[in-house]
């Protein structure tokens, strides 16, 4: 075997050799964060490896802060499943999102590419159906793969390179289009107009769902997840993305998850004395059009939270269904399972709620990866990372060839084994006058968002909670000028030049917030047209 093919097969079974016992995944300082400490030793000539076809299992939710685990720290919330996960594998404590909101945050993770190079950077962005998608190489490669639950994708029918697809989206427009909602008139629960929680006016506000928790998205999912790994075809590997609406509002945990929680033992959100200063344009049309924006009561807020936490619970709870079904299977030890999310949710965090902003409540998600048997569990990596990293990484697990210069994305077997050469993370919202840009060198969050004409620089190193904008302080001018000129060169290099004026940010006109009648009032469920308008009550 030459170093070449050593190395390319060291890369493919890298996961498989995470149980060496010389791996240490340590806390990487700033210095070293492009550097992890993993180190994995072999001698090239005595190397014969051969390395089956695993399954891959995508666990994801929808809306999940990174410091929602057990495991991860958090001692008022009850994940046992999550923490099974991290104790047989690892953690990874710095992931970012590469678009904090659903659409083009699930884009990336599927494509492998910042949303500069794939064109999808918010929800109303379509995806487009030419670039090559795991699921898709993976399918090509003669794995069985299946989606389940909420895609979010644009269209919502187009597969992007899965099999099959088995649906429960936020608000589907029929029926028919959604596997979730017949399943619901099949139970007899047709009445249920707003399986998933009641939007509208009602959007965060905490609610017990309709449902009994059996027929609740969240079981279900898990349901067809465990049905598939029962039924699928055994004589090849299968890559199933088993992705849970919630925690994502409304937050409408079932009985008896509704009272895991208490309000009184909830904290408050994070509430830096510069709050204002930090509080970006799209944080503002947050709570406007989410209806947050007349005033604050602690009460609700804290209630909010008891749900949101319950919603996660229920979450893990049916995790670990699913990883009992694996293990009943005999699949653990063939299986890669990763949990993670598309974004945040900041929780009245700096005065607001929703995502759409890249400090570490909205932008930072869990990522855990375990392959039990074949993982050294129980370790954390500091490594910065980005769900466009899960794109090479289950290829090269899988070992399916991908162009590593077609691709942003980092495969996480070569950030544990030291050879991590990546400087920044990007991440992007939106475009034009509304766009949202971001870098990240592993210390410094440098932020430009276009609606404000301003740039934001968060240390967070000497400020980890992320409390102030260290644009003006005195030190913090040199790295955001360095910043601002790697992330527009970065721009350039790849061809993206719609923000760009010459070597600097584009000048807009300041956005203005969209009138009220724009809100999250205009999200009932249109297949429930009919049902909605009583003779002589008709609204006008």
């Amino acid at each position: 075997m030459n170093r070449r093919e050593f190395t390319k097969a060291l890369a493919v079974a890298a996961l498989a050799s995470m149980a060496d016992p010389k791996m240490i995944v340590g806390r990487a300082s700033h210095a070293q964060w492009a550097k992890s400490k993993t180190q994995i030793t072999s001698e090239e000539g005595s190397t014969n490896m051969t390395v089956s076809r695993p399954n891959v299992l995508l666990l994801f939710a929808d809306q999940q802060r990174f410091d929602t685990i057990a495991a991860g720290g958090n001692d008022i919330i009850k994940t046992p499943a999550l923490d099974r996960l991290c104790s047989s594998g690892i953690r990874f404590d710095r992931t970012y999102t590469p678009s904090p909101v659903c659409v083009s945050a699930r884009y990336s993770l599927l494509t492998g590419l910042y949303p500069h190079r794939s064109g999808c950077a918010d929800n109303g962005h379509p995806m487009s159906q030419t670039l090559p998608t795991i699921p898709g190489m993976l399918t090509q490669a003669g794995y069985q793969t299946r989606a389940i639950g909420k895609m979010h994708f644009n269209p919502t029918r187009h597969p992007f390179g899965f099999e099959a697809m088995e649906l429960s989206e936020e608000i589907p427009g029929q029926v028919e289009s959604d596997e979730f909602l017949q399943h619901l008139v099949d139970a007899g629960y047709k009445h249920v107009h707003e399986p998933h929680g009641i939007r509208s006016e009602h959007y965060y506000i905490p609610q017990t769902s309709q449902l009994p928790a059996e027929h609740h998205t969240t079981h279900w999912t898990a349901d067809r997840t465990i049905q598939f790994l029962k039924d699928r075809d055994r004589s090849r590997p299968f890559f199933a993305m088993s992705s849970f609406i919630k925690p994502h509002p409304p937050f409408d945990p079932p009985v008896p998850w509704n009272k895991l929680y208490r309000a009184h033992e909830m904290p408050l959100p994070k509430r830096p004395e510069r709050a204002d200063a930090l509080m970006t344009w799209h944080m503002r049309n947050q709570n406007h059009y989410k209806r947050r924006n007349a005033g604050v009561d602690d009460n609700l807020i804290t209630a909010m939270r008891a749900a949101y936490y319950a919603c996660i619970s229920f979450i893990d709870y049916n995790v670990g269904r699913i990883l009992d079904e694996l293990e009943a299977q005999g699949e653990l030890e063939n299986t890669i399972i990763i949990y993670t999310s598309d974004h945040g949710e900041l929780l009245r965090d700096y005065g607001s709620y929703g995502k759409r902003c890249f400090y570490d409540s909205a932008a930072r998600v869990p990522l855990i990866i375990s392959w039990p048997g074949k993982m050294t569990g129980g370790k954390v990596c500091d490594v910065p990372t980005s769900t466009v990293d899960l794109f090479p990484t289950i290829a090269e697990a899988a070992g399916v060839p991908w162009e590593e210069d077609k691709i942003d994305g980092v495969p996480l077997q070569r950030i544990l084994m030291g050879e991590n050469r990546r400087e920044y993370i990007l991440g992007q919202l939106n475009h034009k006058e509304l766009g949202v840009y971001f870098i990240f060198d592993g210390r410094y969050k440098y932020i430009y968002s276009a609606p404000d004409q301003k740039e934001y620089l968060l240390d967070t190193k000497n400020d980890p909670l992320e409390t102030g904008n260290h644009a003006l302080v005195d030190g913090g001018k040199p790295h955001l000028l360095r910043l601002r000129k790697s992330l527009i060169e970065q721009f350039k290099k790849d061809g993206y030049t719609l923000p760009l004026e010459g070597n600097r940010w584009r000048e807009n006109p300041p956005a203005k917030l969209p009138p009220a009648t724009q809100s999250t009032s205009n999200q009932d469920a249109r297949w429930t047209d009919p049902y909605l308008h009583v003779p002589g009550y008709e609204r006008t």
